[in-house]
């Protein structure tokens, strides 16, 4: 099979970014971001996915976390965009219901070339140690819109902050990794348009 693999660069006046995806790996995450809460949830969303993820980054965190968080959300659907190139023999569509405690997250992803983001994630505090919790939807759209993907989350129930954020990061990882698989059965792209 072809490496489902992609490296992207984005260095802004405020970060300076550097991912390698393997689509096809075996859940290893290598991660520098000065954000230790997004590391711990790309390490999860990763060993779920089965996802080999490598981040270098850097960025303006004196003045907060908001352009480095929003800037690997867009770097990371750009790499799952360019290693899924055609999408073919793809199965196209996952979904996720995570449990975790006292929470329940449901996740859907089709990778329908439409971005869209549903997201009803309600989260009871605003901060976990240094991290701003409002930047989970900021991730997650940056996310969306260059992975063009329609994926939704949404809280079945919970109240712990970290459980809820950690369930809907494992189950994107598990949903992603449905997703992308291959199915033998699939011919093609998986759309009657014949593109994705």
């Amino acid at each position: 099979m072809q490496s489902r693999s992609s490296t992207q660069v984005r260095k802004t006046g405020e970060t300076d970014i550097t991912l390698t995806l393997d689509v096809d790996g075996s859940g290893k995450a290598e991660l520098v971001t000065g954000v230790p809460f997004l590391e711990h949830m790309l390490t999860l969303f990763a060993r779920h996915g089965f996802f080999d993820l490598t981040v270098n980054a850097a960025g303006d965190l004196p003045v907060d976390a908001h352009h480095l968080v929003e800037d690997l959300g867009l770097v990371m659907g750009d790499a799952f965009r360019e290693a899924l190139g055609e999408k073919k023999g793809i199965r196209r569509y996952g979904s996720s219901l995570l449990p975790m405690d006292e929470t329940l997250v449901m996740v859907a992803v089709d990778l329908s070339g439409r971005p869209y983001l549903g997201l009803d994630l309600p989260l009871p505090f605003s901060r976990i140690g240094n991290f701003e919790t409002e930047l989970v939807e900021e991730f997650l759209r940056a996310f969306v819109n260059r992975a063009q993907c329609t994926l939704h989350l949404r809280l079945q129930c919970g109240s712990n902050t970290h459980h809820i954020i950690e369930a809907a990061f494992k189950g994107l990882g598990r949903a992603l990794d449905e997703a992308t698989s291959i199915d033998e059965r699939v011919s093609g792209i998986p759309s009657t348009k014949g593109v994705l």
